[in-house]
Parts: structure tokens; C-alpha cells; sequence
């Protein structure tokens, strides 16, 4: 029996919820419906596509090759879907992607109401995350885009400045600079700080421009670190230290001053925010929308 694409569809529902009841459940068929695909497609290729392992399934080494290519030939078929619709005038389909802290917190929420309006059967899904975990899952495919704080080196991620951010010193309204028109650098050192987890893009080019104006960032020991802007805002209101934040994050704590704003002598705090995109998958007819419309109303 030759395989078709709604035999890969479950295959890869199997593998991505490692259990076939799991996939049955999500995508609405018997157990017993899924294991004859299963069989049917093993059939096909003469080769064994999955263990069971316990309660759990994974792929063989066959199956990790048929995953690949399965999930690309469904990609593939999205794509056509839409584009097909984009041909005849009905925008219509799925975008899932997603942003570091500040894009998903900020950026994209402000993007995400008007492009709805322009395109109300578009159903968009967004996922946050630090720099990292959201670079990875472009790579991967999980995602279709993504908006990160940092430069990424890496031979399968294309990035194009979308955004630019200033950061500042932020500081309680109770602390001893707070009212100052700036602070040098080197009294940050001497600081409570409050750092970011190693996979923040904030953290990252908060430390590359301390090196690259002479400092050491590695003498900046921080006095505990938190894993998104969020949690740090609270950190500084509550008096676990300070930190340097994208003045986005903090717009409604500065304005009612329960925080203060200050530049820091010598460092460059200007970055941007960087459309990420996986340089070995075509993107949706959706998506470049979405990507054009950004570019035009951010």
C-alpha cells in the first residue's frame, strides 16, 4: 500500500507525543486506527519506524529520517493550502511563532491585534521564550519566526534588524541615584546586580557592551539572577538590586516613578531586535504577510 500524507500526519503525532493513545487523542481516531497506519507505513518501507519503550514510544533511527522528511512534505502542504487561498483572495490559514522576552511581551501583542483585523482568518500562535530556546525552535521548525535581542552565529539562521530598543540602569525611586541624569560604569560593580540567565539576549548585550568599553564584564558578579524582564522588574521594586532593562519593559513603572531610568557613562545601551528565520525552510505565503507587515506598522 503506498503512503499518503495523512499516514505521516499521525506518524508524526506519535513521535512528537511519544505515545500512540496520546496521538490518537489529539488527533481524533482509535488506537487500535492509529497502530494499522503505523503498519501500513512500516509496511511500506520495510523497516521497523518506532519502539515502544514502557509507556513510552521513540523512533528508530529510520523513523528520525522519516520524521524529518515527513514533517517537511506537511509544511509543504500548509504552504500549498494557503497559498492557493492567498491566490483566490481569502487569506486564511495558521502562523505559530515566537519571541525573547521583550518581543513577546511587547512588540508582538501590538502587532498581533492590527494584523487580525486586516486578516481575521488567520489564526496566529505565540510562544515565548529566551533568545535561545526560541532560535532553536526556528531551527527545528516549531516555529515559523521568531524575534530575539541577540545576534545569533549559527550557518542556519538568517536575522535582519526589525526593532530598535534603548536599555537603561534601572533603579528603584528610593535608591541613592534615582533623580540622576546618568552613572558611570564602574560603579555598577559595586552594586547588588541582578543578572539575566545565560540565554537571555538582554544579558548578552548588556555584557558585550560592558567588554567592549573597556570593562571586564566577568568582574560584574551578580547578586542573584532571574530568568525573565518581569521577574527582574519585581526584584528591583522589592530591593534585591538593580539591573539594566529595555526601557519597553519598565514604560508604566517609569511613568508613575516607582522606578527610575538613568544611562550609563560609556556604554553603548542601543541594540535591536532581530527577525529570525530558519535559512532551509521556505516561509508561508502567512508569514511573509505577517513579516511585511511588521516591517511597514512597527
Amino acid at each position: 500500500m503506498a503512503m499518503d500524507l495523512w499516514q505521516l500526519h499521525i506518524f508524526v503525532s506519535v513521535v512528537e507525543k511519544k505515545s500512540f493513545s496520546k496521538a490518537s487523542e489529539t488527533i481524533n481516531l482509535s488506537q487500535p486506527t492509529v497502530s494499522t497506519h503505523i503498519k501500513e507505513l512500516e509496511e511500506h518501507f520495510q523497516c521497523r519506524l518506532l519502539d515502544r519503550l514502557g509507556k513510552v514510544t521513540e523512533p528508530t533511527r529510520a523513523g528520525l529520517i522519516l520524521y524529518d522528511y515527513a514533517r517537511r512534505l506537511l509544511a509543504l502542504r500548509d504552504e500549498t493550502q494557503s497559498a492557493m487561498l492567498d491566490f483566490l483572495g481569502h487569506t486564511k490559514g495558521s502562523l505559530v511563532m515566537g519571541g525573547s522576552t521583550i518581543p513577546a511581551g511587547y512588540i508582538f501583542p501590538r502587532l498581533m491585534g492590527a494584523f487580525k483585523k486586516a486578516y481575521p482568518d488567520v489564526s496566529i500562535s505565540l510562544s515565548a521564550g529566551d533568545t535561545s530556546q526560541i532560535t532553536e525552535a526556528v531551527k527545528d521548525g516549531s516555529l515559523e519566526l521568531g524575534v530575539v535581542g541577540a545576534r545569533i552565529d549559527d550557518p542556519a539562521i538568517g536575522q535582519e534588524k526589525l526593532v530598535r530598543d534603548e536599555m537603561k540602569l534601572i533603579v528603584p525611586q528610593n535608591h541613592e541615584w534615582a533623580g540622576l541624569s546618568s552613572v558611570s560604569c564602574d560603579k555598577l560593580f559595586d552594586q547588588p546586580f541582578i543578572a539575566r540567565e545565560k540565554g537571555s539576549g538582554t544579558w548578552q548585550s548588556i555584557l558585550k557592551s560592558m567588554d567592549e568599553a573597556g570593562f571586564n564584564s566577568q568582574d560584574l558578579v551578580p547578586n542573584v539572577t532571574m530568568g525573565n524582564s518581569i521577574s527582574v522588574i519585581q526584584g528591583i521594586l522589592n530591593g534585591a538590586g538593580i539591573s539594566i532593562l529595555s526601557t519597553m519593559a519598565v514604560a508604566e513603572e517609569l511613568r508613575t516613578k516607582r522606578l527610575f531610568a538613568l544611562p550609563v557613562e560609556g556604554l553603548d545601551l542601543t541594540r535591536y531586535f532581530y527577525l529570525t528565520l530558519s535559512k532551509k525552510r521556505s516561509q508561508s505565503p502567512i508569514c511573509r504577510k505577517f513579516i511585511d507587515f511588521a516591517k511597514n506598522n512597527i
